[in-house]
Parts: structure tokens; C-alpha cells; sequence
């Protein structure tokens, strides 16, 4: 019983909430205009008994021809913001990998993968460069919250199993492809940002070399 009362008291305060968004509306301004409109020639005498018809076919005519409402789209953080929030998980990436042991030749690898991520999220015109390419952000960030962290991770548990039962290809060897997969993805990414870069450059040369022709 309470349920239903619950129920009904919100299906009703949503009743009041499409009325009053409608009263709100552009349609009803603008019908309501029309038929003020409607009024002034019923009292002017224009439609005779039948004015009720004219005002209402007014309004009507009115609440069509206005524009609908428009919904605003969600709004989300720019690139440069999310560039900030990848800047922090690198942060808590870095901390979470100091306290894990990885064989040399991985731990080497990861160190210089960690060395070009730091370089492209550092404050600056290169992080600048990164925030203006969204698909390279989303990579970088891509890796930092979840691949690195999932190859370290899953060494370690593969490890202990092989431990158990040795066998087949080792844990270290698997972490050490995944690792220079990441990092042949990460200087792709360099690259693009210094392909940009250099388009940039050779952009302003032609930009000068027609100016001085001109």
C-alpha cells in the first residue's frame, strides 16, 4: 500500500514536472502569442461566434511553427583536463611498480618505458603537443591505467604457478614481449607527435616563402 502511494507521488511530481517544462516551453510562448493574437481579432469581431476556433487554431499554428528545445549534450572534460587525470595515474602507476621485483632484462625495459611516458606527460610545450592529439592521449592512457599494470600483474601470478608446475614458455619471457610491444606502441605515438610537428614547421616555411614571393 505504502508502494503504491510512493509510486503515485512520483508518477504525479513527474506529471508536474513535463506541464511545467511545457508551460516553459517555446511552443507554448508561441502559441500563447498566437493566440493573444486570436483574441484581438475575436474581440475585433473576425470569426464571429466561432473566435473560440480562431484562437485556438492560432495557438496551434503557433506551437507548430516554433523551434523545439533544445537539449543541451553532456558536457566532459577537454583533452587537456583528461591529459591531467592520465598525469596522476601515471603518478600512482610509478608508486604501485616501485614496490614490485621484476628480473633484470624486464625491469630494464620498463624503465624505459616509463622514461618515455614521463617525457610526454611532462608539464610543457610536448605535453601541449600530446593534449592537441586526442587518439595519442587515449594510447598513453590506455597503457598507463591498464596495460602495464596488467602485464606486471599477471607475471607475477603466472610465476607462482610455474613454480608449481614448470613448463612451457616462462613468465619473464612473455613480460618481456608485452613490455617492448608497449614501448614500440609508445614511440609510434613520439613519432606521430613529432611528425606533427614537423608538418608544422614546413607549414609556416611555405606560409613565409609565399609571403616573401607576394
Amino acid at each position: 500500500m505504502a508502494t503504491s502511494r510512493a509510486s503515485g507521488a512520483a508518477a504525479g511530481k513527474a506529471l508536474g514536472r513535463r506541464v511545467l517544462a511545457y508551460v516553459e516551453s517555446r511552443k507554448n510562448v508561441a502559441g500563447s502569442a498566437c493566440g493573444v493574437v486570436g483574441l484581438g481579432l475575436g474581440a475585433a469581431g473576425v470569426g464571429g461566434s466561432y473566435w473560440p476556433v480562431v484562437v485556438a487554431g492560432l495557438y496551434g499554428a503557433g506551437a507548430l511553427i516554433a523551434p523545439p528545445e533544445r537539449v543541451a549534450p553532456p558536457l566532459y572534460p577537454d583533452v587537456a583536463e583528461q591529459l591531467g587525470v592520465v598525469r596522476a595515474d601515471f603518478g600512482r602507476l610509478r608508486e604501485y611498480l616501485a614496490e614490485v621485483d621484476l628480473p633484470p632484462a624486464a625491469g630494464g625495459k620498463l624503465a624505459e618505458l616509463m622514461d618515455l611516458y614521463a617525457a610526454l606527460l611532462d608539464p610543457g610545450w610536448v605535453a601541449g603537443a600530446l593534449a592537441a592529439d586526442p587518439e595519442a592521449v587515449h594510447a598513453l592512457s590506455r597503457a598507463i591505467r591498464l596495460d602495464v599494470p596488467e602485464c606486471v600483474d599477471t607475471y607475477h601470478r603466472t610465476r607462482w604457478w610455474t613454480r608449481l608446475t614448470p613448463g612451457g614458455e616462462s613468465p619473464e619471457r612473455h613480460l618481456e614481449r608485452q613490455l617492448r610491444v608497449l614501448f614500440d606502441e609508445a614511440e609510434r605515438v613520439t613519432a606521430g607527435l613529432r611528425e606533427a610537428e614537423a608538418r608544422r614547421q614546413q607549414t609556416h616555411t611555405t606560409y613565409l616563402e609565399e609571403r616573401g614571393r607576394s
